[in-house]
């Protein structure tokens, strides 16, 4: 079991932020995420796009300012469980939540902090029949955590965009057989990265397989086959599999959050714009995915939600004990 003062749902830029904010109350923090990275959709799906409203930056480059948020956030030794799920929340005792993940890491805090931006980013799966079959470590998985995990292996990835790109790039010397399918001829990804795995294929190191969509998934317990009907000719092809990764983007939900009894308004969280804190005391919603009267998704609004929480959840761990606000112009930063 992991123990932490907060417990923030979501790795993105405000949940790193109010990590800095409740180290300079001495709050210890625990960020869990869906993603494999911490950076939210800023890493997932525009780590080059530049951002121009972000006080201080004329301009910075979306995953540059995750990189700053992860470094301004070391002193104060956060923990973080990536690549996991939410799935139940309980309340015991008069004080502390009990967070259960989908891997069963199971995380006890005193306050627990919702950071999910959009909510769960989750993957976009495909219509391929017997595909949930080889879930869960049977062979499908829809991101990749550990590449190690695929060495000397047979490796279907399936998507045309920068993640299918770079993970097939990746993955090219590490696999003992890598085919990448996509439905189309033309790529989305940077024209560099098309560049590379173009010239894998002529070389040989990878099967291309284009014009062509992924019908089925087969095996006696684990996957050992991936279908695939090509487009033009409408005939279908087999390749031999131990694992296939379909890449086709990610969906933001709310999931299990739903279940948690919050005060929900068109699929964002109710929260007092006093400390940002839900109907559930010691819950609190930072970021994209609460809503309040004249609420901007903006990121810097999310900074200031979270130096708001992070004081309501100190007095709310220490009731009636007096805090008086000291700059960091005069304190400095000091580890714990």
């Amino acid at each position: 079991m992991i123990s932490t003062d907060i417990a923030i749902i979501g790795a993105g830029p405000v949940g790193l932020f109010a990590i800095f904010e409740a180290g300079l109350l001495k709050m210890r923090c625990h960020l869990i995420d869906y993603l494999p990275q911490v950076g939210g959709q800023l890493s997932e799906i525009y780590p080059k796009k530049p951002i121009y409203d972000i006080p201080g930056y004329p301009t910075v480059l979306a995953q540059e300012l995750i990189d700053n948020l992860v470094e301004q956030a070391k002193p104060f030794h956060p923990g973080y469980t990536l690549g996991e799920r939410i799935e139940g929340l309980e309340k015991r005792g008069e004080a502390d939540f009990v967070l259960t993940t989908n891997m069963g890491t199971i995380i006890e805090a005193k306050v627990v902090v919702i950071a999910g931006g959009l909510g769960c980013f989750e993957p976009r799966k495909p219509a391929v029949a017997g595909l949930e079959q080889f879930e869960n470590g049977r062979g499908v998985n829809y991101m990749i955590l550990d590449p190690e995990k695929y060495r000397g292996q047979k490796m279907v990835i399936a998507g045309g965009g920068d993640s299918a790109l770079d993970w097939t790039i990746f993955l090219a010397d590490v696999c003992s057989e890598l085919t990448l399918i996509h439905r189309s001829e033309s790529f989305r990804g940077a024209p560099d990265s098309v560049a590379k795995v173009m010239e894998l294929a002529q070389s040989g190191k990878i099967n291309l397989v284009l014009n062509s969509n992924l019908n089925a998934v087969t095996g006696e317990g684990k996957l050992e086959r991936v279908e695939v009907i090509h487009n033009r000719t409408m005939e279908t092809s087999y390749f031999e599999a131990d694992h296939l990764i379909p890449l086709f983007g990610l969906s933001p939900k709310l999931g299990p959050i739903e279940q948690w009894n919050l005060n929900i308004s068109k699929s964002a969280i109710e929260v007092n714009t006093d400390d940002y804190s839900t109907n559930i005391p010691g819950i609190y919603a930072i970021g994209d995915i609460n809503t309040y009267t004249n609420k901007l998704k903006l990121i810097l609004c999310g900074f200031h939600e979270a130096a708001l929480m992070s004081h309501s959840a100190y007095q709310y761990m220490n009731p009636g004990v007096k805090y008086t606000m000291k700059y960091t112009t005069v304190n400095g930063v000091t580890e714990f």
